[in-house]
């Protein structure tokens, strides 16, 4: 039985059917459907979405996901960066979130794909603030220079749990090439702002997720997201431990002493839960101007 802190209200039925139905009408995923996200109905309520590009399906098999795997997804959808700048200006939204599912199928891990999105977010709306949520890329250093020089606001890259877990956590991925993906960002580009977060309750040790937030710090990550992990299904990995609201506040205050410009720690907290609101508590007053880079041809979106 859960804890009475990871407890919901029913979302509000109406504010979901319309949310929907607009993503329906421009054909988009979310990750917060896909992956069975607690906060989805008040999230939805507000008006708010984390895109999924890319499909609906992984080519991993981590086992805490609640996304579907599949060896040959179907490949990526051109005019998806466009529907996703239409359906941004249509909620009216000034912060938005794209992430995707793992292509390790694709040549460059849809890192193109990932660029053409933010680029297309940016010539619809110059003031947009965009953060992008990204695999690994198999750690190839030119599909990450083309989602950098991209130019998005925020690049986020989980880490999601400590390295001992990895094997049987996530087994196709590598807790030290996430690590060094997350230093390349700040290699390539000093002004964007990074951002890692961790699941807690899948066996880790209060010490190795220290360890963890203190080898973030090294590779000068800005923002840090730990929250409860939650087990989508009996087929998924369990939940080992509910992590109580007080540890959370604790590990919050480490974070902070420990340099980040913001840690957000809580039982409900996710990596883009009221993302717009952190971004304008922590880091608006340091955000400068960026000219939009020129690295496709101008393409009015689709009407």
């Amino acid at each position: 039985m859960k804890p009475v802190w990871l407890r919901r209200k029913l979302p509000d039925q109406e504010s979901l059917k319309k949310m929907r139905g607009l993503l329906q009408r421009h054909g988009l995923n979310t990750v917060c459907e896909g992956a069975l996200c607690p906060n989805q109905g008040e999230c939805f309520s507000q008006g708010t979405v984390t895109f999924l590009i890319l499909g609906r399906t992984c080519t991993r098999n981590c086992t805490f996901c609640a996304i579907p795997s599949a060896d040959l997804p179907p490949a990526p959808d051109p005019d998806e960066p466009g529907r996703i700048a239409r359906a941004v200006a249509e909620l009216g939204l000034s912060h938005v979130v794209i992430t995707s599912v793992t292509r390790d199928d694709l040549e460059d891990g849809g890192a193109s794909h990932f660029a053409e999105t933010v680029i297309s977010l940016k010539r619809s709306g110059p003031q947009l603030i965009v953060e992008v949520l990204i695999p690994d890329f198999q750690g190839s250093r030119p599909a990450l220079e083309a989602v950098v020089k991209s130019g998005p606001d925020i690049i986020n890259h989980n880490l999601e749990t400590v390295p001992r877990l990895y094997p049987e956590v996530r087994p196709q991925a590598n807790y030290h090439r996430s690590l060094r993906l997350l230093k390349s960002i700040k290699e390539i580009s000093r002004e964007i702002t990074t951002k890692s977060g961790l699941m807690l309750g899948l066996g880790e040790e209060r010490e190795e997720v220290l360890r963890v937030m203190a080898g973030l710090r090294e590779v000068s990550c800005d923002l840090l997201t730990l929250g409860q992990y939650l087990q989508p299904s009996g087929k998924h990995h369990p939940v080992l431990r509910y992590i109580s609201p007080e540890e959370f506040e604790e590990l919050r205050i480490e974070g902070e002493k420990m340099g980040f410009g913001g840690v957000f720690s809580a039982p409900l907290v996710r990596s883009s839960f009221h993302a717009a609101e952190v971004f304008e508590k922590i880091l608006s007053p340091r955000r400068t101007q960026r000219p939009l880079p020129s690295l496709l041809p101008p393409r009015k979106l689709p009407s």
